[in-house]
Formats: C-alpha cells, sequence, structure tokens
C-alpha cells in the first residue's frame, strides 16, 4: 500500500462576486478530483485551533500528523531546518521577507504593496540579501544576529538568545495597509524596527532594485521581519507512524518539516511556489519516489495560496485546475501500476482571496482509496467547500494521518 497526501495550500474560499458568487473550488473544472470524491471518504477538519495563528506552520504540522499545541515552536526554525541552517537551542529564527514598502519617510507613513516584491526570483534575492548581511549582520553587546539567503521573497534572520514574545505581523496579513499600526512591539521591537528601517538604505538605490524599476517591476525596498520561533524537537514520522517517506515542495517551510520528521526532501527542477510552478515534475518525483520503495510521499502546492494572497480569483481557480490536469492526472495514470494507494487531498486552510489572508475555519477534505467504495449514500460528485461539510467532521487534523495509514 502507498499513501499520498496532495495539500493544495490555500485552496479552500468563499463565495466570490467575480466568480458568479462561485468559490474557486465550485468554479475550477478539476473531473480528477471529483471523481475521486464521488467514492472517497470526506468531510472538513479543523487544521488550526482558534487560539493560534493560522499559518500555514501550524496547518501544516497538524496535516503532516502533528499536534500543532504539543510540537509547534515558531514557523522560521522550520525554515532554517530546510536552509540547513545549525540552530543552537537559544537562537531565535525569524522569516526575513523581501517586501515592497509604499510611501516615503519612516516606516510610520508606509504602506505593505507587495509581501513578495514581485515574487523576486531566486538569484536576485540571493544578492540582496547578501547585501543585507554584508552591512547588517552583527556581533557586538547589542546582539548577534546574522541574515541568511533562501527562496525568492522568503529568507532567514538567526538572533542569538533572541526574545520570543516580540509581536510581529506576517506582511501577507496586511497588504494595502497602512504599516503604522503592525509595526513590532514587546521587548527587543526597537531592534528588529531599526533593522527594518536600515534595511531600506541598502536596497532601496540597489542596482537590482534600480533594473527591476526601469523594467515597471515592484522593487524589493525594505526586509520585514516575522514568524519568530526556536529550535523545533518532533519525533520522526516512522517513529510516530512507521512510514518510511518523502516530502515535495518549494516551499522552506514544508521542506523543513518534512526534513525535521525526517523524510527526503526532494528537489524539482522548476517547481518555484507560485502559479507556473512544475505541476507535472512533482507528480514524477512523487512516484518515482513510491516505486523506489517509499511508503508515503507529501506533495505541498503553493500556488492557491499565492493567488489568494494577491487576491486573484482567476488565477486561483487555475491554479487549481492546473494541479488537477498537471499533476493529479499524471498520479493517477501511473499510481495502478504500483499498486494500491490512499491519497488524502486538502488544502492547509482558507485563503479568501476577498480578504487576502488566512483564517481558521475547517477545510475540505477527501480520502480515496483505490481498493474500495468509502461514500456515503447520496454523496455528492463535486469536491467543493460545501459538499465537503455533508460528509465527517474531524475535529483535530493531526488525527487524519492515522485514517490515512489505516489498512
Amino acid at each position: 500500500m502507498k499513501y499520498i497526501i496532495l495539500l493544495c495550500d490555500g485552496m479552500a474560499d468563499v463565495p466570490v462576486p467575480l466568480l458568479g458568487n462561485l468559490t474557486p473550488m465550485e468554479k475550477a473544472l478539476k473531473p480528477n478530483m471529483d471523481t475521486l470524491f464521488s467514492t472517497a471518504w470526506v468531510g472538513t477538519s479543523k487544521t488550526v485551533p482558534d487560539h493560534m495563528p493560522a499559518g500555514s506552520d501550524v496547518a501544516n504540522l497538524s496535516v503532516f500528523g502533528y499536534d500543532p499545541e504539543k510540537y509547534y515552536t515558531g514557523r522560521s526554525p522550520l525554515e532554517a531546518i530546510s536552509m540547513n541552517l545549525t540552530l543552537k537551542d537559544n537562537d531565535t529564527a525569524l522569516r526575513c521577507n523581501l517586501v515592497t514598502l509604499g510611501g516615503t519617510g519612516s516606516l510610520d507613513l508606509r504602506t505593505m504593496e507587495d509581501y513578495s516584491a514581485g515574487e523576486i526570483g531566486t538569484e536576485e534575492a540571493k544578492e540582496l540579501i547578501q547585501s543585507i548581511a554584508e552591512k547588517m549582520n552583527c556581533a557586538s553587546k547589542r546582539g548577534h544576529w546574522s541574515f541568511h539567503p533562501g527562496i525568492s521573497y522568503r529568507h532567514c534572520m538567526i538572533w542569538e538568545n533572541g526574545p520570543l514574545d516580540i509581536q510581529l505581523t506576517p506582511p501577507h496579513d496586511i497588504s494595502g495597509k497602512s504599516v503604522k499600526e503592525w509595526l513590532p512591539k514587546g521587548p527587543g521591537s526597537e531592534i528588529i524596527r531599526e533593522l527594518m528601517e536600515d534595511s531600506a538604505g541598502i536596497l532601496d538605490q540597489h542596482p537590482i532594485n534600480i533594473k527591476r524599476r526601469a523594467h515597471g517591476l515592484n522593487p524589493a525596498n525594505f526586509i520585514w521581519l516575522w514568524g519568530q520561533g526556536r529550535k523545533p524537537a518532533l519525533p520522526t514520522m516512522k517513529e510516530l507512524y512507521g512510514i518510511d517517506g518523502s516530502v515535495i515542495s518549494a516551499v522552506d517551510l514544508i521542506k523543513g518539516i518534512g526534513i525535521a520528521a525526517e523524510l527526503s526532501s526532494i528537489h524539482v527542477i522548476g517547481a518555484t511556489g507560485n502559479l507556473h510552478t512544475n505541476y507535472r515534475g512533482k507528480a514524477i518525483a512523487a512516484l518515482e519516489q513510491l516505486k523506489a520503495g517509499k511508503d508515503f510521499v507529501y506533495i505541498h502546492v503553493e500556488a492557491p495560496d499565492e493567488c489568494g494572497h494577491q487576491g486573484q480569483a482567476l488565477e486561483k481557480t487555475t491554479a487549481i485546475e492546473r494541479i488537477d490536469a498537471e499533476l493529479l492526472a499524471v498520479l493517477l495514470e501511473d499510481l495502478p501500476e504500483i499498486g494500491d494507494f490512499r491519497i488524502l487531498i486538502m488544502p492547509d486552510h482558507p485563503t479568501p482571496v476577498g480578504i487576502r489572508t488566512h483564517t481558521h475555519e475547517p477545510v475540505p477534505f477527501l480520502l480515496f482509496d483505490s481498493r474500495k467504495n468509502l461514500a456515503f449514500e447520496g454523496q455528492k460528485n463535486s469536491f467543493t467547500e460545501e459538499n465537503a461539510k455533508l460528509g465527517t467532521y474531524i475535529e483535530h487534523a493531526y488525527t487524519l494521518i492515522k485514517h490515512l495509514l489505516e489498512p
């Protein structure tokens, strides 16, 4: 038996006027998901406890099978693991976004124009973060911290003995808003704010940003720090569930969870974390892992979430359609040749295009078994938020993996 989780990040939504008051899941042509849904065990599940942040970190930990209330130590440490950064027990890791802030003057007068600096490419971003590191890495009485390049707009800062109880806001939560009321607060906030302000002097007139403006692209003119946490300690998937597997993602967060769980992290050429990712390449990589003897593969696709954060309903619909046609279809064509399989398909959290950020609502899921029909009498034949609500409600999403692994 082979086990697959296909995680469609941020796929769930609410009715969108532009789509005729349909959700992107309802609007999308996704015949493969719908066919699976018609005979699957279906329902909704709570991936993020109400008192915890509605982030992909908490939500994906749940889907991987880890109780976030027990194992969550912050987002950025998981990303740091994927970046091969060594964390000491007293290190605080922080996510460092390259962002585009609009306006002029101090931070108080700025707006969050683009949390991803136009989804800046990794090579350009690496050069910018290296410039930040050369001028802003610090080892003094004020503190010891260092900056490290990641993928696209997503990077990392490591702060030795850095505080954990700073109030920091994810930049995608304040798209289009004044940043004034969302600036750092609490212990260490003055240093974080100073670092963010100092970054503008390095980035604003950097040759890369001069070139980006000349081509009509958003400049990466500030860093934005958030997602702080300490080194995680996860039991392995082998220890918890007795399986050996792989994780396939373009996103450091998901790779980091997989690596911490002692799954193999598989690189796919052309996997970008956005709408134009290599969907087919992810499917082929997953099949190769299963054929090579892995029991389990976790396939993560970021595209629906990115479209949700950008407020792009049509593009989010397209992302779902491309997952279905270019990834799921390829899996379903070859999986029967490998043997019996069970596949769990779900988002980690909703990312409604109307508000452009995550919410805590339960998400739809389907669990398909190639050997048998798991549907209830009268089950619908389309994978949507409303149709999934007619099925089973699972209060704690971290228990879903046990259902996936049932014999």
